[in-house]
């Protein structure tokens, strides 16, 4: 077990060429390999860099880079044009689109003894280490695992070994980890390397993923002061010093402790990248623990027309609506279509301010009826965008006709809380 490479710090900003040669450093210290798999993340994490680092290892193997599988959990399938968009030159027939519900098998299975345990005992069922089938049946001797590491919503710090277990994973695996994380509660769990879920994935891994030739390529990414999104670090290896390097440098390069909460946040949702409240709930997810209680979030969303990116999902999200924890655990135990998707329960969950600040969605093609149906308040896009343009504002602090405004550029990059929710 080994770390390949461990480049960059808080204030490096890793170049291109950069990126390239450490990344064929790294894998020439793996030797030939002959038969290559790359799973990285979808459009929806364009800012990892992954799409480029996807397109040096296609540059370094050649025709031995024999399949990509975008690893997408529920989201939809990355299109000709968004494949094209991330990750270039790479030819469109290696591509493979990863049905969650159809092409996984299990590997094994974690016991409802150590569910309990991780759960505090609020869960009581065991736990699918579920992949697609060609991770596990394709006989490849590299499995390139390539992602972003930064403060996530169910599993504290994404990206390692729950890119191939959740991001290839199948309907039970990722509803019950998604359900774990939002009975715990995700404010005990964002910004944390070390947590339950985290536990149940290193615990499959472990049992169940030791025989695949998988090496990580992790990237850690923020904006530097003349707000430009940049390369912070990249880390490859085969084990959890990789994992645990990166999130230690994605604590310190992605996370804002505040003095005080915040009133009034305002955050941008990029139309290319968000097109669901699946998605684009990051922007409560990633503020929550900055959130004055009584204070204002607003979402301008242009992009956005759904729900959920799963059909199922969407439907379900339209039905039960975002109402708080309590409500949500009700609903689960009254209502079976609810209890078979965990995940959506979970989302639902995480979606929700638990009536503590107001979250008004300004989407660009839904309506005030989809909206308000779903437990949020509407605003006018036009309205709300003429009044806090996103790019006329400056990332943080801004005066807004004598008004002191927060403003977000892209919820995906970072984890905000003031000191006071925050231990």
């Amino acid at each position: 077990m080994s770390l390949f490479s461990a480049q960059g710090g808080p204030d490096s900003e890793l170049s291109s060429a950069e990126l390239r040669k450490f990344l064929f450093e790294a894998l020439q210290k793996l030797g030939e390999r002959r038969k290559v798999l790359a799973v990285p993340p979808d459009m929806t994490r364009m800012a990892s860099r992954a799409g480029e680092l996807t397109r040096y290892a296609y540059q370094y193997y050649g025709e031995n880079l024999r399949a990509v599988l975008p690893a997408l959990g529920t989201h939809k399938a990355t299109s000709p044009a968004q494949i094209s968009a991330m990750f270039g030159d790479v030819p469109l027939e290696l591509f493979h689109a990863h049905r969650w519900r159809e092409d996984v098998e299990t590997l094994g299975t974690v016991p409802r003894e150590f569910i309990q345990e991780q759960s505090e005992h609020k869960l009581d069922f065991a736990w699918p280490a579920q992949v697609n089938r060609l991770v596990s049946r394709g006989d490849f001797d590299l499995i390139l695992s390539i992602g972003q590491v930064v403060p996530h919503e169910v599993i504290g710090m994404a990206n390692y070994n729950k890119n191939i277990l959740v991001g290839t994973g199948g309907p039970d695996g990722i509803n019950r980890s998604h359900y774990l994380g939002a009975v715990y509660g995700m404010e005990r769990i964002m910004g944390r390397a070390d947590n339950p879920v985290r536990r149940v994935l290193n615990y499959a891994a472990k049992q169940f993923l030791n025989h695949l030739p998988i090496v990580y390529v992790l990237t850690v990414v923020g904006r530097n002061t003349s707000g430009e999104v940049v390369v912070r670090g990249l880390f490859v290896g085969d084990d959890a010093e990789c994992f645990e390097r990166a999130s230690e440098l994605s604590f310190r390069v992605n996370f804002s402790l505040l003095p005080e909460p915040l009133q009034k946040v305002v955050v941008y949702l990029d139309p290319q990248e968000f097109h669901s409240t699946w998605l684009g709930n990051k922007a409560i997810y990633r503020t929550r623990m900055a959130m004055a209680t009584g204070g204002d979030l607003i979402v301008l969303a242009p992009g956005v027309r759904e729900f959920g990116e799963d059909p199922q999902i969407d439907q379900l999200i339209r039905k039960y609506g975002y109402h708080g924890t309590p409500a949500t655990l009700k609903m689960v135990d009254k209502n079976a279509d609810l209890a078979a998707n965990l995940s959506a329960a979970a989302h639902l969950i995480h979606g929700s301010s638990e009536d503590r600040f107001r979250i008004t969605w300004c989407p660009g093609h839904l309506t005030r009826e989809e909206i308000c149906g779903a437990g949020f308040a509407y605003g006018d896009l036009a309205e709300m965008t003429r009044l806090y343009h996103p790019h006329k504002l400056r990332q943080g602090w801004n005066d807004v006709a004598g008004e002191q405004v927060y403003f977000i550029e892209n919820p995906g990059l970072g984890l905000w809380a003031s000191q006071d929710r925050f231990q």
